[in-house]
């Protein structure tokens, strides 16, 4: 843990089509709540009290959808250090100069684009909404307006998506020589359509498969990875994503988001329409929370701390148990261990056998 790291996370629950694996609090009909919604985050922000954060990240959704001048009013009433690293999630087919121009001139200094694939059969299949001549054009915006530091972010596993389809949209994205990329192995959600179709659902070693090969491709290309899913150049890891993993303290504003401060978690409500009328009636926006006891917590950490390349020390797993073999390696220090390159593809399964 750091001891001045805070986060804060702002939900943004507007997209123009929701993606059939998608199971976020979003929706596509919502678009006339903006200005409502975005004077309902401004007030809970204002009533929070919030201590000057690390990072802060605009995620849904789709924060992109919203109009630029109510996102960035939203960030200037969020007290900041002056270093912050500031996220938003972006579309690529929503991505303009003057969209840039707004952000960049509000201090928002990283973006994170939903690329997904570079394929365009597999970006049908995913359900979204953009080409990859979109995800191209994006970049290219993103480093004409200043950005130095942005995501991409993939999701491998897709019904119809071959090896060889995997392989074209690493090759593709490492063109556009990205400091950061994010690739998830596509999950089934409940609920959703990807769920009601068993014919489109992955298959575990066809992911196995395209995550190692995922990781040959982009540490070849210069990315290390610092956690299970995440590779970045040196110096461009995501701040606001590392504070969750090692267990520091952030907030969240919006419908749906979820908070952590000093041991305590809890959750807003979930709908937008809610939201905006709790906040306008000073009501509380609480719809849940916990507490964990310190063993609880403490093991929790461990499991966070496991997914990164840090790792967690080597008390924290019985190293003579033969179900480990293979599946995790001691640093050179001698006093941590971390996941191998196989051990992530069974990481919950090790995660259980953190002490």
């Amino acid at each position: 843990m750091t001891p001045d790291a805070f986060g804060v996370y702002v939900h943004v629950p507007f997209c123009a089509r929701r993606c059939d694996y998608c199971a976020f609090a979003t929706w596509t009909d919502r678009g006339h709540l903006q200005a409502a919604y975005a004077a309902a985050c401004r007030a809970e922000i204002e009533r929070s009290e919030l201590r000057p954060a690390t990072s802060v990240f605009f995620g849904g959704g789709t924060p992109s959808l919203l109009d630029p001048g109510l996102l960035t009013a939203i960030l200037g009433d969020i007290p900041r250090q002056s270093a912050a690293e500031v996220t938003v999630e972006c579309n690529p087919d929503t991505v303009t100069p003057a969209l840039l121009e707004a952000y960049a001139g509000a201090g928002v200094n990283r973006l994170s684009f939903g690329v997904q694939s570079m394929v365009p059969h597999v970006l049908r299949s995913l359900g979204r909404t953009h080409d990859p001549g979109a995800a191209t054009r994006a970049v290219a915006l993103a480093r004409q307006a200043g950005f130095a530091s942005f995501n991409l972010d993939l999701i491998f596993g897709a019904a119809g998506e071959s090896l060889d389809d995997w392989r074209s949209t690493l090759d593709a994205v490492l063109a556009l020589d990205p400091p950061h990329v994010s690739a998830y192995a596509l999950t089934v959600e409940p609920g959703t359509p990807l769920a009601a179709d068993a014919t489109r659902h992955p298959d575990d070693d066809d992911q196995a498969d395209k995550y190692l090969v995922a990781e040959e491709v982009l540490v070849a290309a210069g990315l290390a990875s610092y956690e299970i899913s995440n590779w970045a150049v040196a110096g461009h890891e995501c701040r606001h994503n590392v504070l969750y993993w090692t267990g520091d303290d952030y907030r969240g504003i919006g419908c749906a988001a979820h908070s952590s401060v000093g041991g305590r978690r809890w959750w807003n409500v979930r709908t937008p329409e809610r939201y905006i009328a709790l906040v306008g009636a000073g009501a509380s926006t609480i719809a849940g929370d916990e507490r964990l006891d310190d063993a609880a917590r403490r093991l929790e950490l461990l499991q966070l701390a496991l997914r990164t390349r840090e790792g967690v020390p080597t008390d924290a797993l019985d190293l003579a148990d033969e179900r480990l073999d293979g599946l995790v390696e001691v640093d050179r220090s001698g006093t941590r261990v971390r996941l191998s390159v196989r051990g992530r593809l069974l990481a919950n399964e090790v995660a259980l056998l953190v002490r």
